[in-house]
């Protein structure tokens, strides 16, 4: 991005997010999670581990991931054929300010490892750590006296990764929250597919799409059902958003670049499309870096110029895919 073309600094992602943590920790009881005080000091919320966690949850956790720049809801999914006897739930993100909410803070882009343990950190505190590349790009940088990151991990990370996270961020232990929403969890399951938006604002970003050209966006997915078996859990996850996830963006410039990103984007366009996640994940001996990257993206894409009014569609729902990986074999 270009130096005029800067970020809005002034939307802090840490205290947009705040009072969403703060909502999530006094109505822990309600949503069944599980609130402890780490050794260190840090707070953990625990969101489907030993709890059970909840759907609401989930989607209060997608809201905090975006920093407090998005609204997630769960709804009703009325896309497919009603003789589809497939699933009507779904959850739809809607932004704003979809690259700073998506790639500042949603994006699982952190890194987070220590002996056998090993995750993926999202959420505010990225934007504190800046620990990635892609903020010299974004040219944000966030300022904050408390933070919050969400793993999506059933372990509790040990005192090591949690020292990482508190030197990087700056933050006081005590001023720390970690978020922990195993993918086998309902939480875990609400909070990945409510990143629907994402995938599409970073696939946008692969294919050099200009972010500052995307003004806002929204997106819909289906809800998958819940697995206790972590394969078949992270299959249906991303399954509902490469086949069941719909996003429209409104952008800036020209048709051209426009009608480009609407053919690209879908998750039609990869060469790895035309199995359920699982079987792909299988078929590369379970390298997730030999996976086409192009693959991770929504289904259908409606892209809207706002300059000249042109819209342009790409890609297409995929109910057989759905159901494939949604059924019990």
């Amino acid at each position: 991005m270009q130096s005029s073309e800067k970020l809005p600094a002034y939307l802090s992602v840490n205290q947009l997010s705040a009072p969403l943590l703060k909502k999530l920790i006094q109505q822990a009881d309600v949503l069944h999670l599980g609130i402890s005080k780490h050794e260190s000091g840090c707070t953990i919320v625990d969101a489907g581990i030993q709890s059970a966690g909840s759907a609401e949850a989930g989607r209060i956790i997608a809201e905090i991931c975006m920093g407090g720049l998005g609204e997630v809801r769960l709804q009703t999914d009325t896309r497919f054929d009603p003789a589809f006897s497939g699933w009507s739930e779904a959850i739809s993100v809607t932004s704003e300010h979809p690259v700073l909410a998506c790639l500042a803070s949603q994006y699982a882009g952190w890194a987070l490892s220590h002996e056998k343990f090993f995750s993926l950190g999202s959420g505010p505190a990225r934007a504190l750590a800046q620990r990635e590349d892609l903020f010299k790009e974004l040219e944000y940088e966030d300022a904050a006296t408390s933070t919050c990151i969400v793993l999506e991990t059933d372990k509790i990370p040990p005192i090591e990764i949690i020292g990482k996270i508190v030197r990087d961020t700056k933050i006081a232990p005590e001023n720390l929250t970690i978020i922990l929403t195993p993918t086998t969890s309902i939480a875990g399951v609400v909070q990945i597919v409510g990143r629907v938006l994402e995938v599409a604002l970073h696939k946008a970003h692969t294919l050099h799409f200009p972010l500052e050209n995307i003004i806002s966006g929204n997106g819909l997915a289906v809800l998958p059902p819940v697995s206790k078996d972590f394969m078949t859990a992270m299959g249906r996850t991303n399954d509902a958003i490469l086949f069941g996830g719909s996003v429209e963006l409104n952008v800036k410039g020209g048709d051209a670049a426009a009608k480009a990103l609407a053919l690209n984007l879908p998750s039609s366009a990869s060469k790895d499309y035309g199995k359920t996640f699982a079987e792909v994940f299988k078929s590369v001996n379970m390298d997730f870096y030999k996976i086409d990257p192009l693959l991770f993206s929504p289904a259908k894409v409606t892209i809207t110029n706002v300059e000249t009014g042109s819209v342009f569609e790409g890609g297409q729902l995929n109910e057989a895919l759905i159901k494939l990986s949604f059924t019990d074999k």
